[in-house]
């Protein structure tokens, strides 16, 4: 689980290519100390498994289903990423719930900017959109950010001095690809409304059988 609060910008180093497969080698600056292999990695908001570690350098394997449905397989040596480790039990929730799994890749349609902070209009494909909403959190190339507004299939958020400064939005021009992961809880929300509702369950049934056999008469 991660949180949407980018730690580093981490360089990507080498992609090398396996058919349906690819593996990054990334330099992950300040973030590799106390990294075991297995652990999990936020990639512009794509969870990774770190296969290994040496130095300030670590590598992680990328399959197909993540190439298919995130900018991951589009990196190129020398790019720039978000980086974020899994959060801790003991951490800080500063942002929202991010899984790092990649629902769609959504397109710069605007960039506006003002004196101290940026304004971007994203595309976001139209069987995700009902999961976006003013003021709701959505991630952004792995960044928790807040919806200003829905309209259609497309939505936007501000860019605070913080993010322009920590993350890689702050050089995502019109027609930038960028991963989109709506929140999790949307999803939760509408599978729980939709499932057929049952009266009682096999053992609230049992319990209300056995309750029957011993109930006491009412005096008369």
């Amino acid at each position: 689980m991660f949180t949407g609060i980018v730690e580093a910008l981490g360089t990507v180093m080498s992609v090398q290519r396996y058919g349906d497969a690819a593996r990054l080698r990334l330099l992950a600056p300040n973030l590799t100390e106390g990294m075991r292999l297995g652990d999990s990695l936020a990639v512009n908001g794509v969870c990774l498994t770190v296969a290994t570690i040496a130095g300030d350098t670590l590598e992680a394997d990328v399959i197909a289903q993540t190439l298919l449905l995130s900018g991951i397989g589009s990196l190129a040596p020398g790019d720039r990423v978000n980086l974020e480790r899994a959060m801790p039990a003991s951490g800080r929730f500063g942002g929202h719930h991010v899984q790092g799994h990649i629902d769609a890749t959504g397109s710069i349609l605007n960039r506006r900017a003002s004196e101290h902070w940026d304004v971007l209009t994203i595309s976001i494909p139209s069987n995700l959109s009902r999961y976006v909403v003013a003021q709701g959190s959505i991630a952004v190339e792995g960044v928790s950010l807040t919806v200003i507004d829905v309209d259609g299939c497309q939505f936007s958020v501000g860019l605070i001095p913080e993010t322009l400064a920590r993350t890689t939005l702050a050089h995502c021009a019109i027609g930038t690809a960028v991963n989109l992961e709506v929140d999790i809880l949307a999803k939760y929300i509408e599978r729980l409304l939709s499932a057929p509702s049952t009266s009682a369950t096999a053992g609230e049934t049992s319990a209300l059988r056995i309750s029957s056999k011993h109930q006491v008469p009412l005096a008369g």
